[in-house]
């Protein structure tokens, strides 16, 4: 007689797939636009060179909202939060596909980081809860194998569509994952939620401030006429974070507590992670633009050349750990940013008669060293924190880490354009200004590694494990 299977079980089987469709759109999101503004940029009577806020509106968005989704799914509960962000990336992906201009893209952008923003950390904190601890790292495992596909798949799949069919495709083939995600969370999300919600508005609303005039100074620095009006942003984003410090200082509880800079692992790893992905952060977008623009190849060949950099980035995750124990972090991490930044500068090499798929091996070993600094970098910020800690500490990292790659996408852009407005020094080829773009995104790496000169040898040993 066969055996039934309990509402629970099913929902332990089909909530790992669930949250797996949010990641794989997330991570798809995020990698399959590089290989595509050029294209988009034609069609909305764009330069290239101005599509970066497609990108950075999505990830700055995310940074901002982030935190919130802990509160927000222990008020209304997991499933509705959910599918409210299914719904809402959903819709942002339509109004992307439908955008008439730039301004219609980077607000669809938003929508669509709005949504992104909740549904992968609220799809997360319903698995914690539905899972025993001794169940949850392998339903964590399933899940996140999108995360290591998406990389792969966006690159190439955006090529293919820019050059087989219109990059409005890019946008509308999330609509059919995120339907089967709304059918299979209404059916079996759990809607798990919290009497007791305590979350500092405030705090929330006076970081996210800093961090969009942050950004926004960025921005206007990459198309600045008129100096005074980006010093002025800048200045205020320092003012509110400023605000920021001494509301937490104050506050009872703070949504980023200050007592997470005290502890020193913590502190380094949160300032390496913005400084070295200013460099690393904004290769994934430059080699595209370079192969498309300067050599005149297709959206297909970019992500080919591309695309082994997350494959490569696999390996590296499961070599991590034995490097990590072998060598420990200060030194892993100090010469792993040596080696990008070098990698990065390698890219500036070749002249515009040199294959582009010279470009392969370099990228494909850039993944493998790329993939160690991250798990290192993360790993290394909760090393030492207390289990009160750990909570706003992983939520930190996570904004820090959206806020870096929004930065480093700028600041590449910012020094492609400060080049390319120098036609004498790039003897008028714009070839040549990609080259000087990676000579100083690789210069800047490089120096970056000083950051980890900081950490002591023998930090975190409480993390190394077995293999």
């Amino acid at each position: 007689m066969p055996t039934t299977r309990s509402p629970r079980q099913t929902v332990k089987k089909v909530l790992p797939l669930i949250l797996a469709t949010a990641i794989f759109m997330q991570m798809l999101d995020s990698t399959i636009l590089n290989t595509s503004l050029p294209s988009i940029a034609r069609d909305l009577n764009e330069s290239p060179l101005n599509m970066q806020n497609a990108i950075i509106s999505y990830v700055l968005t995310l940074a901002v909202f982030m935190p919130a989704s802990g509160f927000l799914a222990d008020r209304f509960g997991t499933r509705k939060v959910f599918i409210f962000a299914l719904v809402l990336f959903s819709l942002g992906s339509i109004f992307c596909a439908l955008s008439q201009n730039l301004t219609h893209l980077v607000i669809s952008r938003v929508i669509q980081g709005v949504g992104g923003s909740l549904m992968t950390p609220v799809g997360k904190l319903a698995l914690i809860k539905t899972f025993n601890r001794n169940e949850l790292l392998k339903a964590m495992n399933f899940a996140i194998v999108p995360a290591l596909i998406g990389p792969v798949l966006g690159p190439l799949v955006g090529g293919y569509m820019v050059d087989y069919l219109s990059w409005h495709w890019i946008f509308l083939i999330n609509i059919p994952i995120g339907v089967l995600g709304i059918v299979l969370g209404l059916k079996y999300m759990p809607n798990y939620n919290s009497r007791e919600t305590d979350f500092d508005l405030k705090g929330f609303l006076i970081f996210a401030a800093a961090s969009l005039l942050l950004s926004i100074s960025l921005e206007l620095f990459g198309d600045m006429q008129n100096i005074t009006p980006v010093l002025l942003v800048f200045i205020l984003g320092f003012l509110f974070l400023y605000y920021y410090y001494h509301h937490a200082k104050r506050g009872n509880n703070p949504i980023f507590p200050l007592n997470l800079f005290q502890v020193r692992t913590f502190r380094v790893g949160i300032i390496g992670n913005l400084a070295t992905r200013l460099g690393i952060s904004s290769v994934p977008l430059l080699l595209p633009l370079m192969i498309q623009i300067a050599y005149g190849e297709s959206a297909v060949i970019s992500g080919w050349v591309i695309a082994p950099m997350a494959l490569t980035a696999m390996f590296g995750k499961s070599s991590v750990i034995r490097i990590l124990n072998k060598y420990g972090y200060k030194r892993t991490l100090m010469v792993n940013t040596f080696i990008i930044g070098i990698l990065i500068c390698c890219l500036s090499i070749p002249d515009i008669h040199t294959s582009i798929f010279w470009f392969v091996p370099v990228i494909a070993i850039l993944g493998f060293f790329n993939s160690i600094q991250f798990t290192s970098m993360n790993t290394i910020s909760i090393a030492d924190l207390r289990n009160f800690q750990t909570s706003s500490g992983n939520s930190l990292i996570s904004v820090n880490q959206q806020l870096a790659i929004g930065f480093g996408i700028a600041f590449g852009l910012i020094v492609l354009k400060i080049y390319e407005n120098s036609p004498e020094l790039i003897q008028h080829e714009t070839h040549n200004a990609f080259r000087y773009t990676f000579l100083t995104v690789g210069i800047l790496t490089i120096l970056s590694s000083l950051v980890f000169r900081r950490l002591h040898t023998f930090d975190g040993r409480n993390m190394k494990s077995a293999e």
